[in-house]
């Protein structure tokens, strides 16, 4: 009797459990789903979200991405006008395709948008974000680039170079002068390549080491086809063990051996020369500075930071590559361009970087060649972690954001012919490309606009002005004109290099 009483205490107490357990259950599940509905916005006002394409599940708006972003961003802005939200698989980005708009988010409302959106490939490549390109706006980013500043892009740092700029740029005529005889082709793209890197090494390393220098060379000819490469981790992130099927995990993980290896090398032989230096400020290069123990730098800062500055001489070395592949096939303005360096360098033997400001067309061919063919033509992409409100509408939280300089810098109400090279038009004209004026922006504008103008101009504009004075140039074999066809990546190169015969003046 005992026993029954038992089991019947045991079972009403049993089923007091379960009640409570499912009662527990059922509101469990009724705040997870009022926090799934509340997450996806159902229970938020409706948000007042700019123009998007129709977009296929799960993909979004991929397929409607070419190989050339900037130019299917272009087409869809027609339809969709100057702000449109596009759904790159999980990915939510925001194209900006007028000046007006973008003047909004990168000086107006610059602080909503002052952070860069974090990608699996940047953080590996970079150490997780701890150089001055893409770290997140902060005190460190501060930090950072104002150490790049004192040591290396600061107005007086760039005119303190004048010298390795002159002696690499003798170097380099000395080179083509002895293809002159032989009448042979001049790899034009890999010569502009090899001297832009020997620079920056002078200049941020003080190594005159051209083997270091070649090695640099390729290590960075692979780390931007990495970073051009398409991730599933940033697009699809349950599907990021995708990446390791397409070998982007294994071409990363070499990539930074690489890396690793040679910055490693660099640092410690740094390390022991400052044992035995004499302690002199004024030898210190932008490596010394970072080196300080004041600043507080671990050795993956100071390897993504120095990744960092190299990766931005590639975007010189476009421009470059661009700007005498259009002087080439327009002959009128390549003969403007060049009497014009004659004009001024007139007897002496050499063009010296005080004749410059004096060639105003070489600065007008400086300013076509960014205009039309802008190394970054959608810059490099902000993100609004807090979300915004941008021309009326609303911008979701974590929206990547991207700006397309290609579509306002060839807008035909601006720039008549837009699609032809006419370097004229900016003959007395006061359009700057610093980032006061947005119809021309190339190196973005805002606190996060590119740090590196005075170093990169410099090189620029003397390089050219040595192409100019001291060759006449022809096409090779039985070429007609130059192809124009542009190669893919995270910069927009020359697909074919640029090669050229030159031909010596007679004196």
């Amino acid at each position: 009797m005992v026993q029954v009483l038992f089991a019947q205490q045991w079972l009403e107490r049993l089923d007091e459990i379960m009640s409570n357990n499912i009662l527990l259950c059922v509101v469990l599940l009724l705040v997870s789903l009022f926090f799934l509905l509340k997450l996806n916005g159902v229970f938020s006002r409706k948000l007042n979200l700019p123009p998007s394409p129709p977009r296929l599940p799960l993909i979004g708006n991929l397929h409607q991405i070419g190989p050339y972003p900037h130019r299917s961003c272009q087409d869809l802005a027609k339809k969709y006008g100057p702000i449109m939200l596009l759904h790159l698989g999980q990915a939510k980005t925001l194209i900006v395709s007028s000046p007006d708009i973008a003047r909004k988010i990168t000086m107006t409302q610059d602080i909503d948008f002052s952070s860069r959106p974090f990608t699996h490939v940047v953080g590996v490549i970079m150490h997780g974000y701890k150089n001055v390109s893409f770290s997140p706006y902060g005190e460190y980013w501060r930090q950072v680039k104002k150490i790049f500043g004192q040591g290396l892009l600061n107005l007086s740092k760039v005119q303190s170079f004048k010298h390795v700029r002159e002696e690499e740029m003798a170097l380099m005529m000395e080179k083509i002068s002895r293809s002159c005889s032989q009448q042979t082709p001049v790899d034009l793209s890999g010569m502009i390549r090899s001297v832009l890197n020997k620079i920056f090494c002078r200049c941020a390393l003080t190594t005159n080491n051209d083997e270091e220098s070649e090695a640099l060379a390729k290590l960075y000819t692979e780390v931007s086809l990495i970073l051009g490469a398409f991730s599933f981790a940033d697009h699809f992130p349950l599907f990021g063990w995708m990446d390791m099927l397409t070998g982007l995990r294994w071409r990363l993980k070499r990539v930074i051996k690489k890396s690793d290896t040679f910055f490693e090398q660099l640092i410690e032989e740094r390390i022991s020369r400052r044992k035995h230096d004499d302690g002199d400020d004024n030898n210190k290069d932008l490596l010394d500075l970072l080196l300080q123990k004041d600043n507080n730098l671990g050795r993956d800062n100071i390897k993504a930071l120095l990744m960092d500055l190299f990766l931005g001489g590639d975007d010189t070395s476009i421009t470059l590559e661009w700007a005498f592949t259009e002087l080439f096939n327009n002959p009128k303005a390549m003969k403007k361009a060049q009497e014009e360096v004659r004009r001024v360098v007139g007897t002496k033997s050499k063009v010296q970087e005080e004749d410059i400001p004096k060639m105003e067309y070489l600065k007008c061919v400086v300013k076509e060649a960014l205009r039309l063919h802008c190394p970054g033509p959608m810059l490099l992409p902000r993100v609004t972690f807090q979300g915004s409100k941008v021309n009326g509408y609303d911008i979701p939280p974590n929206t990547t954001v991207m700006i397309n300089v290609y579509v306002f810098q060839r807008d035909p109400d601006v720039y008549e012919n837009p699609e032809e090279f006419i370097p004229d038009r900016f003959l007395n004209s006061n359009i700057d490309f610093r980032g006061q004026d947005y119809d021309l922006i190339p190196f973005g504008s805002g606190r996060r606009g590119c740090p590196g103008i005075s170093f990169a101009l410099a090189v620029v504009e003397l390089v050219l002005a040595n192409f100019l004075f001291h060759f006449n140039w022809k096409l090779p074999g039985d070429l007609k004109q130059l192809d124009m066809t542009e190669g893919i990546g995270i910069a927009f190169s020359k697909k074919i290099p640029l090669e050229l015969v030159p031909v010596i003046l007679s004196s």
